[in-house]
């Protein structure tokens, strides 16, 4: 995980932990526990260099100031994250134990959100210390914790769109043809860097009967003449996501490939369409996978047609049957249909959209016609 981008200030922070803190109460819960990661960096803009066996962990709780239990070698750092005005902070020395340090921040018989990617061994020491306490991930208790963006989160998710275009345009210039799959990949990695990105997450390049594994990524597979080549990249670009699909064909297309682009870029277009406040999430998936299906290709349409992105490249809400959750404006997510031909083909048009007042708007703005390579 990156350091998050400079845009945001002690109140941001402040604002945003408050908020967190509100939403635990409105769910029931005690309290949240935010260990490293995402969700800390989120709150706080504090990134640990290196995450450790040391205990890490915020601790929000309705009424009371936000707390940062943190160890006393690391706390010179935590102490200058941008949000660190707005906390607490509390360090425990090596030899000391931490989780009666952090008990004692608790309600002992409380239910408490808790970070999914806190350690297992932080949690069962918490709970040994304070057996009457229960615990729910955030996922789980919290899912839109991060959801809704703010006007500036809008923008660094747009300029991160901007820079994945900006990769595509430069991609398609490239040879494809007796080229490895890898080779192509790294080309992509090299130029999300170029244009901005700290961190690349995915460069999937499946090219021919590959582009039938929605998450093939990359192998040594000889790109060859004729072939489908399925492009899905995207990473972090100050602290926030990317993510595009392309499907681009080596040399002239058949009838066929033609015609299921097209069945895909329909479908996507009807998906994107579908996008506007108070909608459930299901019903874009259920718009883009209606095309498909009343084409005959939908037993080749095997994911969902989208999910969250923010500060990491996967995260609620997600575009999936069942999803009941309305959309919001300021809600960011991928709208990514696919058809999948085993032993033959795939194709994968993907945008992110953000949810405006009155519908959407995609942060990826690069054709969305069949591109044609060497």
């Amino acid at each position: 995980m990156t350091g998050t981008a400079t845009a945001f200030t002690a109140d941001d922070y402040r604002a945003r932990m408050e908020r967190a803190a509100r939403e635990a109460a409105g769910a029931g819960l005690a309290g949240l526990l935010v260990a490293p990661g995402p969700d800390l960096v989120w709150l706080t803009g504090y990134a640990p260099t290196a995450a450790t066996e040391r205990l890490t962990l915020l601790v929000l709780a309705p009424g009371r100031d936000p707390v940062l239990v943190v160890p006393t070698l690391e706390a010179p750092d935590a102490a200058k994250a941008v949000g660190a005005p707005a906390l607490t902070l509390r360090d425990w020395t090596d030899g000391k134990d931490p989780y009666a340090a952090t008990a004692a921040l608790l309600d002992t018989a409380g239910r408490f959100g808790i970070s999914d990617n806190a350690w297992a061994m932080h949690l069962l020491g918490l709970q040994k210390t304070l057996p009457a306490t229960s615990y729910a991930s955030l996922t789980e208790a919290l899912p839109m914790l991060r959801a809704v963006k703010d006007a500036a989160e809008l923008e660094l998710m747009a300029a991160a769109g901007a820079a994945a275009d900006a990769t595509f345009e430069e991609i398609r210039k490239v040879r494809f043809a007796g080229r490895r799959e890898r080779e192509v990949g790294a080309d992509l990695a090299g130029l999300l860097r170029r244009f901005g990105h700290s961190q690349v997450d995915f460069t999937i390049v499946a090219s021919g009967p590959n582009g039938a594994n929605p998450h093939h990524e990359v192998g040594d597979r000889v790109i060859e003449r004729g072939d489908m080549v399925v492009l899905d990249f995207g990473g972090l670009k100050d602290g926030y996501g990317s993510d595009t699909s392309r499907t681009v064909h080596v040399g002239e297309p058949t009838e066929e490939e033609r015609r299921v682009h097209d069945l895909v870029r329909e479908a996507q277009e009807a998906g994107f369409r579908a996008v506007r406040p108070g909608v459930a999430c299901q019903e874009v998936d259920r718009a883009a996978r209606a095309v498909i299906a009343a084409a005959g290709y939908g037993e080749y349409f095997i994911h969902r047609t989208g999910h969250g992105i923010g500060v990491t490249t996967h995260e609620p809400p997600y575009m999936i049957e069942g999803e009941e959750r309305p959309l919001v404006p300021g809600m960011c997510f991928s709208v990514e249909p696919g058809v999948y031909l085993p032993g033959r083909f795939g194709v994968r048009i993907e945008d992110i959209v953000t949810v405006t007042e009155d519908g959407g708007r995609r942060l990826n703005d690069t054709t969305r016609e069949l591109v044609i390579v060497d």
